[in-house]
């Protein structure tokens, strides 16, 4: 009997270590294996000689406010009684090495290497009929707006697909920070983490707390890596008796194996001392020990050093918290602004220095931003969803960017080919902040971000009998002025 109950323990284990390596869950059932379609005008997927191999996105989940920090407009400090339509950045505008670009106070350290960086203000949003954060974020992550007659790949997916993985042990592509269960709109948080139509071998390995993350590169306890790797019929057999198998075409079985054989190549690896963050020098660790996010920047440079090709870190999302302001914004953004500030900086000076940050592009972005007075943008029928609609102050609760505002927002791009100290389009200097220069939308930023990494926006597969693009419909442009002319 007790021999039995510790097959079981084992089996669990087992089932446990499957569940972290590969992508929970299918990703488009039925789907037949995805083919190359179209191709560049040059016969090829690549857009042209790539400036980047490696990617990095920052996400600021939850609505990101350009007023209070990359985007600084007159500065009106706290004051009961003050009309609320007068306010419009609740930060002073703090300089940086760059003459003419001005950051908010609390992003002093951020302000010492924007001449790394091109700094974006005229990110535009559509409203999607509702402003709502799972929509904006599927159509950030995905280039397309939701709901689809098919799964979207992740952005991260796509360089997985198209370009491989820099490194054949590391996984071509890491999601650090965000909890995919019991965190709220858990499922649409899953609907774009995932690979889509293109199988769960391109999908994310997801980790996220960053100080956990070796535990997911490494058999459960009692377990050596010989052991576990002699199992790999036994993992076979337990997908092929998952309910699953019943929806998957043959292509996505088969990619779910190769996401396991992939994970065994790790198991035995020396990389994957690179998911150990414990292992950092102890003055290196301190300068990312901000929180999660801090640390989650740690592990992503760690991972980028070993050969990791797309790894986002995100702030989180988490309904009504982070960036998700709808009370309190003020108060809020200051703590964010102690998570973020230095270990962004040093990410940067750590690739820096390591010789990686001329071929790593590093991506700081939202879903939208927001404003004190408006929700959506001039016209916009959206509810507003703020918890403390006031038309004066109050109370300090009521001070800060609490809506969701689409008309302009800030995307800051380091490295990878972009140039420094770039000021890139600009938004209004009165209210409505819109952006009234070089507006560039999600579709146009997916096409710049792709060339950086040499891949053209007008790549497409053949999916269902139709074309799905890099960038929806192909018509993806980049914005070519922000690299440098070699």
């Amino acid at each position: 009997m007790s021999r039995f109950v510790n097959k079981e323990i084992e089996f669990e284990m087992r089932r446990e270590f499957l569940r972290k390596l590969t992508v929970a869950g299918v990703a488009t059932l039925g789907l037949g294996s995805p083919n190359l379609l179209a191709r560049s005008v040059e016969g090829d997927v690549r857009a042209q000689a790539a400036t980047a191999d490696s990617c990095i996105v920052l996400w600021m989940g939850g609505g990101m406010a350009a007023p209070d920090t990359f985007d600084p407009k007159r500065y009106v400090p706290f004051e009961v009684g003050v009309p609320v339509a007068e306010i419009e950045s609740t930060f002073p505008a703090i300089d940086s090495v760059v003459d003419h670009i001005k950051l908010t106070e609390g992003l002093e350290q951020i302000a010492q290497v924007m001449d790394r960086a091109t700094l974006i203000r005229s990110h535009v949003l559509p409203d999607l009929g509702s402003i709502l954060h799972s929509r904006h974020q599927y159509h950030w992550h995905t280039g397309y707006v939701p709901p689809q007659t098919v799964a979207c790949p992740h952005i991260g997916s796509w360089m997985a697909k198209v370009l491989g993985p820099l490194n054949p042990v590391m996984p071509a592509f890491v999601n650090i920070g965000q909890r995919l269960e019991g965190v709220g709109e858990q499922e649409e948080l899953k609907a774009f983490t995932t690979a889509g139509f293109f199988g769960s071998e391109f999908g994310p390995l997801n980790l996220p707390f960053p100080e956990e993350a070796a535990q997911s590169v490494r058999p459960p306890a009692g377990m050596d890596v010989g052991r576990f790797a002699n199992r790999q019929k036994l993992f076979r057999k337990l997908v092929d008796q998952s309910p699953q198998r019943d929806y998957l075409s043959d292509f996505q079985y088969e990619s779910q194996l190769r996401s396991l054989e992939n994970a065994y190549r790790l198991l035995s690896s020396p990389e994957r001392a690179a998911f150990d963050i414990s292992l950092e020098p102890a003055e290196s660790y301190a300068k990312y020990d901000t929180g999660r996010f801090g640390r989650g920047c740690l592990l992503a440079r760690r991972l980028v050093e070993n050969g990791a090709r797309f790894v986002e870190v995100t702030t989180e999302y988490v309904p009504f918290l982070n960036w998700d302001t709808h009370a309190d914004g003020h108060t809020t953004l200051q703590r964010m602004k102690k998570e973020i500030d230095q270990p962004i900086a040093q990410l940067i000076l750590d690739l820096e220095s390591r010789g990686l940050l001329n071929r790593t592009l590093v991506i700081l972005a939202s879903e939208f931003s927001r404003d004190m007075i408006m929700e959506g943008k001039p016209g916009s029928n959206a509810n507003d969803q703020t918890t403390e609609p006031v038309e004066h102050l109050q109370a300090m609760k009521h001070y800060g960017q609490h809506r969701h505002f689409t008309g302009a927002s800030c995307v800051v791009m380091w490295g990878g080919g972009v140039r420094g100290g770039l000021l890139y389009g600009a938004s209004s200097a009165e209210r409505p902040f819109v952006a009234i220069e070089k507006p560039i939308s999600v579709t146009d930023l997916h096409a710049t971000i792709f060339t950086a990494m040499g891949i053209s926006p007008q790549t497409a597969f053949d999916v269902e009998q139709r074309p799905f693009y890099a960038t929806e419909d192909g018509k993806g442009q980049a914005a070519t002025e922000i690299f440098r002319q070699v």
